[in-house]
């Protein structure tokens, strides 16, 4: 089973976090967006909605921003257990929104990639 995630290398959070996934486990096949043309014919997504979130495929089937993570941290052996808490109800919804805020910030600070990338 191939699990392949998209991700704004560029972007100097996102790229800690997912260097930070890398070094402890090597089943995702990290994916730059803004270096690697084709995760936009690969994801069927637009540049504004491939920078704007994580985006993981796992078994053919794509997952974004925090169900995204859910996967990522169900993988990784020390997080499994954030996995399976941040999938309660109450700590979806509130982390849901929580990364939705933070992603949108980011996605405003590296928006003007768009533009230097896939023009």
């Amino acid at each position: 089973m191939s699990i392949k995630g998209y991700f704004n290398e560029s972007c100097n959070i996102c790229r800690a976090e997912i260097n930070h996934y890398k070094k402890i486990n090597n089943s995702i096949d990290w994916i730059d967006v803004i270096s690697d043309k084709n995760a936009l014919k690969d994801t069927k997504l637009s540049p504004e909605e491939l920078i704007r979130r994580l985006h993981i495929v796992k078994d053919n089937k794509l997952h974004k921003g925090l169900d995204a993570f859910l996967i990522v941290w169900g993988e990784i052996p020390r997080y499994k257990i954030l996995s399976k808490f941040a999938r309660l109800p109450l700590i979806y919804h509130a982390g849901w929104l929580i990364y939705e805020f933070i992603a949108l910030l980011l996605y405003f600070k590296n928006k003007n990639l768009i533009n230097k990338v896939y023009e």
